[in-house]
Formats: C-alpha cells, structure tokens, sequence
C-alpha cells in the first residue's frame, strides 16, 4: 500500500450500508478518498464517494472497483469474497483478512475458534435436526438460544425457547442447511461490548466497555461508562483485546460479551468491523470509532479513545412502519438539551430497521440516558 502523498488515499469499502456512510464522514475529514461495492443501492452512501453497483461475482466490477483502491475494508463480513480475494491487486491489502471472515462470519465457526483460543464462552452445540435441538434443550435446560450460522444480525436469525414447542419452531424458522446453533440460556448481569481497534501490526487501541440494553434480540440503547465493577471492566477490555488477536482482527472489532454474577465473562459474538455499540464514539469519544477503523487499516497512528465528558448515552431509532422514509421530528429532537441526531439516509422504512440513533453526552448516565429517551421518542420514521 502506497503511502499518503500529493494525491489522496482512497479506501474501497466492501458494503454501502450506514456503517459506509459513517466511515465516509470520517475518512472526508482525513482527507480519503472513499468508494463502495454493493450489489444494492440503498442510499446511505449516496453523495459519499464512487459507488459500484453490482453482484460480487462480476469480475469485469470487481476488478474496476479494486483498481482505483488503496486498501480494502468492509462494513459487514456476510460479503462474498471468493471473486474479491482471488482479484486483489498486488500490494492492495483487504483488510481485515478473509482468514478473520472465515472464522467469524459462520457462528459456528466462531464459537469453536474461540474454544480453540481458549477464550470463555457458554455451553453450545450445533444441531442438525429437531431431534438434537430438543436433546440440547434437555441437557442445558430452558430456556435456550437458537442462532442460524450465518448473516444473522440486528436480531434476524436469532430465538429464544422457552420450552420445546417453540424450540421446534425456531429450529424451523432458523436452519441453514438444517444446522442450528444451540446455546445455553447463560444467566447474565449485563451484556457488555467493547470496541478495539488494531493494526496489522498487532497495536492495539480499546474503548471504555460498554453496557449494551438488548430488546427483543436488538440493541436498543447502549451505555458509557458501564455500570460494572473496575476490575469487571478491566478484565474486559483485556478480553476483548484477546479476542482481536486470537482473530486476527485488523481494524475495529467490537466483541460482545455477558457479564456472570460471578464477575466472570463469557464471549458471546465478535464483529469484525465498526458496529452498532460504538456509534456513541462520534460524539462520546476524541476519536470515533470510524475514524480509528480507517487509521488502523491504514496502519496510522491510532487516535485516543478516552471520553469526553463522563457519561454517554445512545438509542437507536428504529422504523415503525413499511414505506419511504422521512425526517420527521428531527427538529423536535433537536430541542432536547445535549441531543445529537444521526440519519442513516435510508430509502425506505420497516418496522425494527434501523434508521438512525441518537447520542447525549452528559456529566452522568442519569441525565444522559433521560435526553437520549426524550429526543429519539421525537423521532417517527
């Protein structure tokens, strides 16, 4: 990879959803040249950058795409990389590696690797039929998680049974190539989050953790500081440092984990890309994670990550209907003292899409956490 001079850096980002976008505010404020692959165009990036609109297979794209491109990076690793890794131009880093994707973006895969690395996590078995998930029921007690191996997020591929009726039906609903990912229901405190964000050559920069509030398996708000002991903390960040490596996660990686009453972590699932929990780092942090993503696939200098003020607080907005999307009660919001409103220019709306979030920076979680609530419920999409 060449290094900054007379001409302007451009990062290829494989994707062009809101993670894209955000990445392509921060990277105009380093002064990057942006350009997205994504066989949809689905607006967020628009305005933000070249944009390539085509199926990953399509070689003539690809190659098009790859050439302009200093460095390769992705905002979500469920891309097809068979045709992008076998076309990358010598000396074009695609970072983080297909090895990284390999391991995380099937959540089997990524449980057994880190079993390999001797990272926590709770009791999980894959399950290829119904007979084996009401088996697996049995032998961890419900109730249990049931998760689809791949492409699962903002609460899309994942269940909870209470019991095995709906054991059988999640299996139903779930299933890829009739496996399951089974996992014991594990008794947490709090699920926790913390942001890394690494280098090729192994430096490190980690965020204060992050107390993620789960509704209806989506994130709903997410917490800075998190209102765990410091030594819970500590431990966790160390653990997620862990993690990254024991991945080999160039980049941001956000690693989620459940506190026990014990103290104790368990990892739950890795993101190998700037991801929803770490949005509040815009405003919350002296660098974003979106600006520390690009400096870490770059191999710059890392920028700090230490809060700005003591507390943050971001809730998401979520669409509550079907149709175009809208900006309505964005002004309203605007009058809540501290609110910063973040849009993800989405074409249309759905119910439980994510549309865009806010964040109150505050001197304590109480007030922050009160804004926060206040402006987003302005907010209908």
């Amino acid at each position: 990879m060449r290094s900054a001079g007379d001409t302007p850096l451009t990062v290829g980002v494989l994707g062009a959803g809101q993670l894209g976008r955000m990445l392509a505010l921060a990277g105009a404020r380093l002064g990057l040249q942006m350009r997205f692959f994504d066989p949809s165009d689905t607006g967020p990036c628009v305005g933000l950058g070249e944009r390539f609109v085509g199926d990953w297979n399509d070689e003539a794209l690809v190659r098009d795409f790859l050439s302009g491109c200093d460095v390769v990076t992705l905002e979500n690793e469920w891309v097809d990389l068979d045709t992008v890794a076998g076309l990358m131009p010598e000396g074009v880093p695609l970072l983080p590696g297909k090895q990284t994707l390999d391991w995380i973006s099937n959540k089997l895969v990524q449980k057994q690797h880190a079993v390999d690395s001797d990272l926590p996590v709770g009791p999980f078995r894959a399950c290829g039929s119904v007979d084996e998930v009401l088996a697996a029921g049995e032998a961890f007690s419900y109730p249990i998680v049931l998760k689809g191996l791949e492409h699962g997020y903002d609460g899309y591929g994942t269940g909870t049974a209470a019991d095995a009726e709906q054991a059988r039906a999640e299996y139903e609903r779930l299933a890829q190539d009739g496996v399951v990912l089974v996992e014991s229901f594990v008794p947490f405190v709090r699920e926790l989050s913390v942001i890394v964000a690494r280098r090729p050559d192994g430096v490190d920069e980690v965020y204060p953790v992050l107390y993620t509030r789960q509704k209806d398996h989506r994130c709903d708000a997410v917490e800075i500081p998190a209102p765990c002991p410091d030594a819970v903390a500590a431990r966790a960040q160390e653990l997620g440092r862990k993690a990254a490596a024991a991945y080999d996660c160039v980049g941001v990686v956000a690693v989620e984990m459940f506190e026990l009453p014990s103290g104790e972590l368990y990892l739950n699932e890795l993101a190998p890309r700037p991801h929803n929990s770490g949005h509040l780092t815009i405003d919350a942090c002296v660098t974003s994670q979106f600006e520390n993503h690009l400096r870490a696939v770059l191999g710059w200098p890392l920028g700090a990550t230490r809060l700005r003020q003591p507390a943050a607080v971001m809730v998401n907005i979520l669409g509550t209907r079907d149709g175009l999307s809208n900006a309505r009660g964005v002004e309203a919001a605007l009058t809540v003292p501290d609110a910063s409103v973040h849009l993800y220019g989405k074409q249309k709306v759905r119910p439980g899409r994510k549309m865009g979030h806010v964040t109150v920076v505050a001197e304590d979680l109480e007030t922050a956490r009160e804004h926060a609530r206040e402006a987003a419920g302005k907010i209908e999409l």
